[in-house]
């Protein structure tokens, strides 16, 4: 993209058209509304990191949470992202398929602050943002609700799915987002925490479209 100009829904377009990802029109319109409002709202808060190119910020926070979206194809999905920063993956997912039920939870509030403003920008029904952490049982009581729970936040597989497990029932697949050395963590978990009452069911590897950078999606079940 030298010599010319970012063109975010372009280079959207041609993303999601490598990864397979068909796209209405006015999904595209509100990744652009809600990519505009994150570059905006940057300058002043740390939501990403301060520098990060337009074109990196397009694939490895955009496109990289829309890989999600092939494991969302379930009656009635409901996801849980824990984590979610400035709504990476759960926003950017919501922003596409509005039939989504998504629960975003960040302890940050100026990201809250963020993220409810997207969600209202993008006039959003069915989504909400809690300032709380996973273990917050008064905010987000242990009755299994959800279809699907993620994050890109957390690192360590086991630490994860220890953390999630009493918000799981048996509908519930729990989903973690994990880059090119996911087996040799899978190895340490299946080693480290044999007992776990979740267990690996399957792998979704896929490469993001522009740097060709491995991107693998773990699931977990009970």
């Amino acid at each position: 993209m030298t010599g010319k100009l970012f063109d975010f829904r372009e280079q959207l377009q041609l993303g999601c058209d490598s990864l397979g990802i068909m796209l209405a029109p006015e999904a595209v319109e509100r990744l652009f509304v809600y990519f505009t409002e994150l570059t905006r709202w940057n300058r002043k808060i740390n939501l990403i990191a301060k520098g990060t190119p337009d074109a990196e910020i397009l694939e490895k926070h955009f496109l990289d949470s829309l890989t999600l979206l092939s494991l969302l194809d379930v009656s009635a999905p409901h996801l849980l992202d824990v984590g979610t920063g400035a709504g990476f993956p759960g926003l950017v997912c919501k922003a596409v398929r509005p039939d989504l039920t998504v629960t975003l939870l960040e302890p940050r509030l100026k990201r809250v602050s963020f993220l409810r403003h997207v969600i209202r920008t993008l006039n959003l029904a069915g989504v909400e943002a809690l300032a709380c952490r996973v273990e917050d049982e008064t905010l987000l009581p242990s009755n299994p609700v959800f279809t699907h729970i993620t994050s890109r936040a957390v690192t360590d597989i086991a630490e994860f799915l220890g953390m999630v497990s009493r918000l799981c029932g048996p509908g519930t697949t729990v989903i973690c987002m994990k880059g090119p050395k996911w087996q040799e963590e899978l190895e340490t978990l299946q080693k480290c925490s044999p007992a776990l009452a979740l267990q690996h069911h399957s792998t979704l590897e896929r490469e993001l479209p522009f740097s060709a950078a491995k991107r693998a999606l773990l699931t977990f079940s009970w």
